[in-house]
């Protein structure tokens, strides 16, 4: 599905999942819709399940606009506490749309709690208490962190509780929302085909020695890593050792900053479990930092990275400059834990942890131009993918090493994902067949039932039917008939081969273009294994080209079976 498709049933007010590969677009799609619904009198409820995320939207954590903090289960009373808040009432009270971001590293039932929170909050029965909910993210990135089964059961207070599944499309509020699934299939951020191929192995689980090979020629040793290049590693072990090497080969003096604890040892320590910031801090002027917390009334939330610029006469709080060159006197901040309004426990320390290198985890939804891996340590199902689809292109990928896990993905995903493709398509036809009047009427209604208003001077955005892709086809043929060289093509529209191709098809099955034109993109090999091809398409009685993809093990690029289609 196109981007511009998405947004046109996502202006209607049906609830949705916004998926699609690593730089697809989602994140751009998203601030569109927000920009949309600003423009009509709308402040949508913006939030992911992680900082970083939620920095990318210009919105908050999920945790904190719901109020649920560090929990992810509720209990009656906790309900009822967290109802009669006056401040968490009147933010979901006003909400008409609720947009969460990252959501595979949401547990089912932080989503339930969510819901159950909507409706008491709402007072209202339907899922989400009637909000139009929208949810972003990609279950091939990286999963939750799930507590074992022995913690779980003795969780006896929670009355609010799922069954312990791992991903959030398990929870029963996730079903009860009825989302259509908008499944974005142009690809943004890689401009490279072949690590494309790499990659589209990973995700469809074929990944084999032709793959490997792309790989193995972007290793390198740490002798001869390139320098001003970020790392990423799969442990935090790693990350503190590269991190302590850099500060150390800067001059000057070392501060050091130790967090202060309350409370009995067992919740202190949960509580430095998860706290980002270490317990003994040490920087000095020149260090590369990442704030731990959020605080976005001080421009800075958990993910910001920066460099420590001096310290602070008198009080002597590092003085921070972020990368969008906002200058920050950091003050420490508490991690704490309640219980009936009580504080149980704290830590106090600064917000801040050194970021020569991050781990895997927290470069979740970073486009990076270069970056060295080491991805011989990752120990989850998505973590190598997660890490390589970080980088735009194989020429900036410096690889250390890998191990077995590095190329798999989560099998339960791979076969919800074939699940989740059928249902955008479903989807997507469903609305191409919505004359234009009646689609712009269910999106007048939908702006004006939530209390917006409409813009008079707006200028109508054209809808999309099926996989009409509208001006950018357009443009497409006309680049290729000035040129007829799909590489050219390709770089004028700062797009794909792939996504050039696909629009070449479109454009012979509307007689744009005469398919015999195509046939010098067939070299002598594809054309002597077309009607191999075929084969496999005619047997499966499909016309879709990730099943073909997977029966061939990845042996065919999708170009290659893109122009066998053209002549199926």
């Amino acid at each position: 599905m196109l981007q511009e498709t998405a947004l046109e049933i996502l202006k209607t007010g049906a609830n949705v999942f916004l998926t699609g590969e690593p730089g697809s677009g989602k994140t751009h799609t998203i601030n569109r819709y927000v920009t949309y619904l600003r423009e009509r009198g709308i402040e949508p409820a913006v939030t992911a399940s992680t900082g970083i995320a939620a920095t990318h939207l210009g919105g908050m954590t999920i945790h904190s606009w719901s109020g649920l903090g560090i929990k992810t289960k509720l209990s009656s009373y906790e309900l009822d506490k967290l109802a009669f808040t006056e401040y968490l009432n009147k933010r979901i009270s006003r909400t008409k749309v609720l947009i969460i971001d990252e959501v595979s590293m949401l547990l089912p039932e932080m989503v339930f709690s969510i819901d159950a929170i909507c409706r008491e909050i709402k007072d209202n029965t339907q899922p989400f208490g009637g909000l139009q909910v929208i949810f972003v993210g990609d279950f091939f990135q990286l999963p939750p962190v799930v507590k074992n089964n022995k913690n779980r059961e003795e969780e006896q207070i929670e009355i609010f509780t799922e069954a312990p599944e791992r991903f959030a499309f398990h929870s029963s509020a996730w079903h009860q929302a009825s989302l259509l699934v908008c499944y974005l299939t142009e690809q943004f951020r890689q401009d490279d085909d072949n690590f494309l191929e790499v990659l589209s192995a990973i995700r469809h689980n074929v990944f084999n020695d032709k793959h490997l090979m792309h790989l193995q020629a972007r290793k390198t040793e740490i002798s001869k890593m390139p320098k001003g290049v970020p790392k990423l590693y799969s442990h935090n072990v790693d990350v503190d050792r590269v991190n302590e090497q850099e500060l150390v080969k800067i001059s000057g003096e070392e501060k050091e900053f130790i967090a202060h604890s309350y409370g009995a040892r067992p919740l202190v320590e949960t509580l430095q479990k998860g706290c980002l910031s270490p317990e003994r801090l040490c920087l000095k002027i020149g260090a590369v930092v990442m704030f731990t917390k959020n605080n976005p009334r001080e421009g800075f939330v958990n993910g910001t990275l920066g460099r420590v610029e001096s310290f602070a006469k008198g009080s002597n709080n590092p003085i921070v400059r972020t990368k969008d060159n906002k200058r920050i006197e950091v003050a420490p901040m508490d991690w704490t834990i309640e219980e009936n309004g009580r504080l149980k426990a704290s830590i106090t320390q600064f917000p801040l942890r050194l970021a020569w290198a991050i781990t895997v985890h927290k470069s979740q939804g970073m486009s990076l131009d270069e970056a060295i891996m080491d991805l011989s340590g990752v120990f989850e199902f998505g973590q190598g993918y997660v890490a390589l689809s970080r980088v735009r292109r194989l020429s900036g990928l410096h690889l250390l090493g890998w191990n077995e896990q590095t190329f798999k993905v989560h099998p339960e995903v791979f076969s919800k994902d074939l699940q989740m493709r059928q249902d955008s398509e479903s989807a997507e036809n469903a609305f191409a067949n919505i004359p234009d009047s009646e689609l712009k009427t269910m999106q007048r209604n939908f702006i004006l039932a939530i209390g917006g208003f409409e813009v008079a001077h707006a200028v109508p955005e054209k809808k999309v039917k099926g996989n009409k892709k509208g001006d950018t086809c357009q443009e497409t043929l006309r680049l290729w008939n000035e040129s007829k060289n799909l590489k050219e093509v390709a770089k004028a529209r700062g797009l794909t081969e792939q996504t050039i191709l696909g629009h070449l098809e479109k454009l012979v099955s509307t007689g744009k273009i005469n398919r015999a034109d195509l046939k010098s993109l067939i070299s002598p090999e594809l054309a002597r294994a077309i009607p191999r091809i075929n084969e496999v398409f005619a047997k499966l009685g499909t016309e879709k080209l990730a099943p073909v993809f997977a029966r061939f093990g990845g042996e065919y690029t999708y170009g290659d079976l893109r122009l066998a289609r053209l002549f199926f």
